[in-house]
């Protein structure tokens, strides 16, 4: 009976050390696994979640004719870059994707990023797909509203910042417009690190 004893405790031990080796738990935390796309940068170069294998991302969904929420949205994430750098992390890359690929070309998006300081070494701005492929792509891997009515230059989207593990699964959203939670996001990137 002892011996049994000892050997469920053994394998109950067992059992948590590897379930401790799996993904690194963040409070709060989500995972939801992006799938493959391919993009095209700023610098008319090819983007993919390939790309981004094997180091942390944040990401957002803003476009250059924005009225109201992208401004302070593309200015966060600067700051939050800025913090990044600051920390000492590395391998953590910054992806923006437009939400308005049409009017987005490389040339718009890099005046539009030069605008709010954003550092290219680890940053990209997306575009290169149709409206439809980034609508559909942002509901099924973002769980994000992003439409064009059929109407006007606005395009309605949400304000989330995601956090991105190395294995392309989103692991967390945060507020990126108001209140945004930069000392959260530090410490969280840090835990997937």
């Amino acid at each position: 009976m002892m011996k049994m004893r000892l050997a469920a405790i053994c394998l109950l031990a067992a059992v948590l050390l590897l379930s401790a080796c799996g993904k690194k738990d963040i409070k709060n935390g989500v995972d939801w696994p992006i799938q493959d796309f391919t993009a095209t940068t700023q610098a008319n170069k090819p983007l993919g979640l390939k790309d981004l294998k094997g180091k942390v991302w944040i990401s957002d969904f803003v476009f250059t004719s924005c009225a109201d929420v992208c401004p302070p949205m593309t200015s966060n994430m600067a700051k939050l870059q800025k913090m990044v750098k600051d920390e000492g992390l590395k391998n953590v890359e910054f992806v923006s994707f437009s939400v308005d690929p049409t009017v987005d070309s490389p040339d718009v998006l890099t005046k539009y990023a030069k605008s709010f300081g954003a550092d290219f070494n680890n940053w990209n701005f997306l575009t290169g797909y149709s409206q439809d492929f980034i609508e559909k792509f942002a509901t099924k891997n973002f769980k994000t509203l992003v439409k064009k009515p059929q109407e006007g230059n606005q395009v309605i989207h949400q304000t989330f910042i995601y956090l991105v593990d190395q294995d392309g699964h989103i692991r967390k959203n945060y507020s990126g417009f108001k209140d945004v939670p930069f000392e959260e996001i530090i410490s969280d990137i840090k835990t997937l690190q």
